[in-house]
């Protein structure tokens, strides 16, 4: 049995590896949605050797089929944003723990201690329905701050507006994290000159703005808050792990997560460093579910393991695996 322990403690390339065929082994006997995918591909168990020859389960899955590798009760059902009448992903977690170690372990490697930060988060779209991981995240992270003035705001920008300016200017480090076009509106209304503030988009207009490229975006956001460079996150409904940008939409990950970069016509092969493809994500905390997962978005790797999001597949939903009517 591989523990919590086993996971967040992986501290090199050689021992993620180890690892990582071990979970694979896992959940091709445990996770039956999972081993009738590897079935489908005539991929046995026993002829894996390497992080390359695992299958990767496309996202959509967790749109259609409740993806386990536990018989364990179900302690949360995160689920995903979508527009009315779309089908939206959950995913069932069975030991919420595992994700709290994930998302705190990994702030604080990115971060350092929460406690040094008044945590503000905008995030009216997510805070507007239930299910939401993000939410579930930054609502520990705001308690775990143990800052009077840490808190949630949905669209009431004057009283925001005055508290970042009021925390900034107190020399307290502020972390405000924010959906994107939520941020857009806020430096809107009124330009910043920040200091001691991180500003942290979480992506997406979420039906509310016009898509724009990542560069165009990052500058905007620069120059309405007055900071040198825009931080991301980069997360999912179906992972319980973050990569994270600390700026030019480079992101790394905690050493229990890495991204693997596919061929776009052909999802069983990979492209070298530097090459577009469609991303593949290894999140070993989801031991209870599913740990290799291929997104719906484009991407690059560099040789330091590091990774850009470029973007998204054209009609993603309708792509990818036809192996999805399992």
């Amino acid at each position: 049995m591989i523990s919590s322990q086993d996971i967040f403690t992986i501290s090199n390339q050689k021992q993620f590896e180890k690892i990582a065929l071990k979970v694979f082994r896992f959940q091709y006997e445990n996770n039956k949605v999972y081993r009738e995918f590897c079935e489908l591909l005539k991929v046995e168990k026993g002829s894996v050797k390497s992080l390359q020859q695992i299958p990767f389960l496309p996202i959509q899955f967790f749109k259609s089929h409740d993806v386990l590798s536990s018989n364990d009760v179900i302690q949360e059902t995160f689920t995903s944003s979508g527009t009315t009448g779309m089908i939206t992903s959950k995913h069932l977690i069975t030991d919420v723990t595992l994700y709290e170690e994930s998302y705190r372990n990994a702030f604080s490697e990115f971060y350092g201690n929460i406690e040094d930060y008044a945590v503000l988060a905008l995030l009216p779209s997510y805070l507007e329905r239930s299910g939401s991981s993000l939410i579930y995240m930054v609502k520990d992270l705001i308690a775990l701050s143990n800052n009077e003035n840490s808190g949630f705001y949905l669209h009431n920008y004057d009283e925001l507006i005055t508290k970042l300016i009021e925390l900034d200017e107190s020399g307290q480090n502020v972390l405000l994290i924010g959906v994107t076009y939520a941020l857009l509106d806020l430096i809107e209304q009124r330009k910043f000159q920040l200091k001691n503030t991180i500003i942290m988009e979480t992506g997406g207009m979420k039906g509310k703005r016009k898509e724009i490229i990542r560069e165009e975006l990052h500058e905007i956001l620069c120059n309405g808050f007055g900071v040198s460079s825009i931080h991301s996150e980069y997360g999912m409904t179906e992972l319980l792990s973050q990569a994270y940008s600390l700026g030019n939409g480079i992101f790394e990950c905690p050493n229990w997560m890495t991204v693997l970069i596919r061929d776009t016509e052909d999802a069983l092969s990979y492209v070298e460093s530097g090459k577009t493809g469609g991303i593949n994500v290894i999140d070993l905390a989801n031991i209870n579910s599913c740990s290799f997962i291929a997104t719906q978005d484009l991407g690059k790797k560099y040789p330091n393991n590091s990774f850009e999001v470029l973007g998204r597949f054209d009609n993603s939903d309708i792509r990818g695996c036809n192996l999805m009517v399992l």
